[in-house]
């Protein structure tokens, strides 16, 4: 019984500190940094380096008018800034639409391999100093190139990564849409304080850029090249900054399977990266960026999936045996965080919206999408192709 409840409190310490813990202590970590550190100066407010605007995508033609207006709306210097847009096995009339901008450079081909064959394919093109990604359903605001450019004065800086907005102005956002929000702003808490600590673990594909000369080509097999690539430029040394003034807004999942489309893959990416990544699980090599990487990526990937139902049965065991309060409680707890996390899942369909159920909703909705992840992973059955989630479509400015 003992092994049992030792194996029960690891398991609660784990998912505690992935999910809370690490946010609480890293914030503290960067608190006494404060404390502690001399006063640099901020990045200069004018470095404007070449830039290419790489935007991958497929089959956008229905927003993809919109998409250039807004990339013709930046505020970075014309002749210092290059638009490339990709637009590899595009079937509707995306291309032609691209092709109307003279100004716009498009790469096309037939054969659609996947967005990291593309990218691979765009960057031959590419002699600037910084290149940016961003994704063609995502609206960057005006000045986002500049506050991510700006970085680049630090020779220690490798990437800036922005900020990734979820967005719905019409009004009918379903729970999985206010979930997904809810989530990406305490991600966006994390990063800040990753940033701020040492380095951010892993850039989101939506909107980030990197030092041209850093960059290597990724496998085609690889499912989240974001990560991988922002990465293996920590693991060179190099330093990925948050830069919360640039940002990417992005209409939130139209419906549940949409989202469980975008999280099943990324899990199965997750499962894949920790896997390449493997050197990165040393600490005594990479220190705070192996620190940073097992607590915020690693745990929620790997370990929080099989602990969560581990947890529950050995709760319900150490229960039926010996009758405790603090183990009653503790089952009670995670019975009623069930509990409410299934009725948002029921309430969903019928669009009731109830904010006290978002948060248990979307946490056991993302970890059901891990498991579906993991089997797609070992069965080799996740498509290196995105099969791209439905988003609400709005006006941008």
């Amino acid at each position: 019984m003992l092994a049992i409840k030792l194996i029960f409190w690891f398991s609660v310490f784990i998912i505690f500190y992935s999910y809370i813990g690490y946010g609480i202590l890293i914030w503290l970590l960067v608190k006494i940094k404060r404390i502690f550190a001399n006063n640099q100066p901020e990045p200069p407010g004018r470095y404007l380096p070449t830039v290419t605007l790489i935007t991958a995508v497929y089959n956008e033609a229905i927003i993809i008018q919109k998409k250039i207006e807004n990339t013709f709306a930046l505020s970075y210097p014309r002749e210092q800034l290059r638009i490339l847009f990709i637009a590899d096995g595009s079937t509707d009339e995306t291309v032609e639409i691209l092709q109307k901008f003279p100004s716009v450079e498009v790469l096309y081909q037939p054969e659609r391999e996947g967005k990291v064959a593309a990218i691979n394919r765009a960057m031959q093109y590419v002699d600037s100093e910084i290149v940016v990604f961003c994704d063609g359903n995502t609206f960057l605001n005006t000045n986002c190139i500049e506050y991510l450019v700006r970085h680049y004065a630090d020779v220690k800086v490798g990437a800036v990564a922005g900020e990734k907005k979820i967005i719905d102005t019409s009004g009918d956002t379903n729970v999985a849409g206010e979930g997904e929000g809810l989530y990406w702003k305490y991600e966006s808490f994390l990063k800040r304080m990753d940033s701020e600590f040492y380095t951010v673990v892993g850039a989101a594909g939506e909107l980030f850029s990197i030092r041209t000369s850093l960059y290597h080509p990724v496998d085609k097999n690889i499912l989240l090249d974001d990560f991988m690539i922002s990465l293996r430029i920590c693991m060179e040394g190099y330093r990925v900054v948050y830069e919360p003034r640039a940002y990417a807004a992005e209409e939130p999942s139209e419906s549940l399977m949409d989202e469980q489309k975008r999280k099943v893959r990324i899990s199965a990416g997750g499962i894949q990266s920790v896997i390449l990544l493997k050197g990165l699980l040393n600490i005594f090599k990479y220190g705070k960026l192996s620190f940073q990487y097992i607590s915020h990526r690693v745990l929620r990937w790997i370990a929080c999936p099989p602990l969560l139902p581990l947890m529950f049965v050995l709760n319900i065991f150490i229960v039926y045996k010996q009758t405790q309060p603090v183990y009653t409680a503790v089952l009670i707890g995670q019975i009623v965080f069930y509990g409410a996390a299934f009725t948002g899942w029921i309430l969903n369909f019928y669009n009731i919206k109830i904010k006290a159920l978002y948060v248990p909703y979307y946490f056991l909705f993302m970890n059901v999408a891990m498991y579906l992840g993991m089997i797609r992973y070992y069965k080799k059955s996740q498509s290196v192709l995105w099969e791209k989630a439905n988003r609400k479509i709005v006006h941008h400015k």
